[in-house]
C-alpha cells in the first residue's frame, strides 16, 4: 500500500509537472520531461523504500538521516545532468547548478547530522529514564525539552510512571492488609489447634475452642470469597446473565432480609421505593449483593434508634438507587477512599472494625460491570451512598 501510494505520487506530479513544461516549450519538451521525471521518480521512490525497508541495519538515526538526504541530493545531480545531456541547459548552467547543489547538500547533511543530534539526546534521556524505572526508580523524570512527538512520548511515560508507582502502592497495601486479615485468625486457630491438641483444657473449654475455631474458619471462607469475586470483577471475567430486574421487589426483600440484623442493632431499615419504577437491567443476585453490602455497612455505622433507608428514582436512560443512614457521615478526608478495598475509616485504631473493608469495593465492581457508577452524595446528615443502573 505504501509502495502504491508512492508510484501514484510520482505519476501525479510527473504529469502534472511535464504538462506545465509542455505549454511553455511544446510538445516533444514536455515528453521528454514526463520520462525524465517518471524515470529518476521511480528510481528516488525505490531507494527510499529500499532504506525504509532495512532501516534496522542502517545503524543510527544520524546515519539513516544522512542516507535519506543523500537519496534527494543523488536525484537533483541525476536530473540537471541528464537536462544538460538532453541541452535542455548549457553546461555552464549545468555545472553551476551541481556546485550549488553541493553545497547546499553539505549545509543539509551538517543540519541533520544537528537535528539528528538534538533527536538522539532526547532519546538518550527516555532510554535512561526507563531503564531506571526498569531498576526500580518511581519518579518521573522523563523530560525533552521539545513540544513535538518526542515530548508527548515523554509526557506519556511519566504518566505511566505515576501510574505504575500507584499500582505498586496499592499492590503493598492490598498485601499488607491481606496479611493482616489473613494472620490474625489463623494466629488464633494456631492456638486454639495448640491447646486442644495438648489436652490441657476439659471437655467444655474443648466444644468453646471448637466453636470459636469454626467462626474463624468462617470469616477466613468468607475473606477468601471475596478476595477472588473482586479479583475476577476487576479482571472483566464475568459472566452474568442480564434481564429485567424489578428494584421495587429486589429492595423489598433485601430490606425484609436484613430487618433482623438491624433489629439487633436498634436501628430501623426501610424501603421507599415506588412499585411504579422501571425495572432496571442487570442480575439479580449481584444487585442485591450490592445492596446487602450497602445495607450492611450503613447499619453498622448508624447508631441505636437511628434509621437506615432506600430510595429508587429514574434519571434519564438510568435508575439511580440510594442508601442513606442517620450515622455519623464520612469525613471528607475519607470521602474519596470508602470504595478502595480493605479501606475501614472512621476514628477507631486502624483495622478493628468487623468486616475486612471489601464490601464497598465489590459493591462497586458490579456496580461498574453493570454499565453504572457509584458514589457518596453531599448530605447534611449521615451518609448518602448512591448507584446507577442501565433502565431495561
Amino acid at each position: 500500500m505504501s509502495a502504491l501510494r508512492s508510484a501514484l505520487l510520482v505519476a501525479v506530479a510527473a504529469t502534472a509537472l511535464a504538462g506545465a513544461v509542455a505549454a511553455v516549450y511544446g510538445m516533444r519538451d514536455g515528453v521528454v520531461t514526463l520520462v525524465l521525471l517518471a524515470v529518476l521518480g521511480g528510481a528516488g521512490m525505490a531507494g527510499a523504500h529500499t532504506l525504509a525497508a532495512h532501516r534496522r541495519r542502517l545503524g543510527t538515526l544520524r546515519r539513516q538521516f544522512t542516507l535519506g538526504i543523500g537519496v534527494a541530493i543523488g536525484e537533483i545531480v541525476v536530473a540537471v545532468a541528464a537536462g544538460a545531456a538532453l541541452m535542455f541547459v548549457s553546461g555552464h548552467d549545468a555545472l553551476l547548478v551541481l556546485v550549488l547543489v553541493a553545497f547546499g547538500g553539505l549545509i543539509a547533511v551538517r543540519a541533520a547530522q544537528l537535528l539528528a543530534a538534538e533527536v538522539l539526546e532526547d532519546i538518550d534521556g527516555l532510554r535512561g529514564t526507563l531503564r531506571a524505572v526498569g531498576e526500580g526508580a518511581r519518579e518521573p523524570t522523563a523530560s525533552t525539552g521539545a513540544d513535538d512527538e518526542l515530548g508527548d512520548l515523554a509526557a506519556a511515560a511519566n504518566a505511566a510512571i505515576v501510574s505504575l508507582d500507584s499500582a505498586e502502592q496499592a499492590r503493598r497495601s492490598l498485601v499488607a492488609a491481606v496479611s493482616h486479615d489473613l494472620r490474625t485468625p489463623i494466629t488464633s486457630l494456631m492456638l486454639l489447634a495448640e491447646a486442644i491438641g495438648d489436652d490441657i483444657v476439659d471437655e467444655e473449654t474443648r466444644r468453646r475452642y471448637l466453636g470459636q475455631m469454626s467462626t474463624h474458619i468462617s470469616a477466613l471462607s468468607v475473606l477468601i470469597d471475596d478476595l477472588f469475586e473482586l479479583s475476577r470483577l476487576e479482571a472483566g471475567d464475568i459472566r452474568w446473565s442480564l434481564e429485567r430486574v424489578q428494584v421495587a421487589e429486589l429492595v423489598g426483600e433485601t430490606v425484609d432480609a436484613m430487618r433482623p440484623h438491624a433489629a439487633a442493632k436498634q436501628v430501623q431499615v426501610r424501603s421507599e421505593v415506588s412499585a411504579e419504577v422501571d425495572p432496571a437491567k442487570g442480575n439479580p443476585e449481584k444487585l442485591q449483593r450490592v445492596l446487602f453490602n450497602l445495607i450492611q455497612n450503613a447499619i453498622r455505622h448508624t447508631p441505636a434508634d437511628g434509621s437506615v433507608t432506600v430510595l429508587a428514582e429514574p434519571a434519564g436512560s438510568e435508575l439511580v438507587i440510594e442508601v442513606a443512614d442517620t450515622g455519623g457521615g464520612i469525613g471528607a478526608d475519607e470521602r474519596g477512599l470508602v470504595f478502595e478495598p480493605f479501606f475501614r475509616g472512621g476514628d477507631e485504631a486502624p483495622r478493628t472494625r468487623a468486616g475486612a473493608g471489601l464490601g464497598l469495593a465489590i459493591a462497586r465492581a458490579i456496580v461498574e460491570a453493570h454499565g453504572g457508577r457509584i458514589w457518596l452524595e453531599e448530605s447534611a446528615v449521615g451518609t448518602r451512598v448512591r448507584f446507577s443502573l442501565p433502565l431495561a
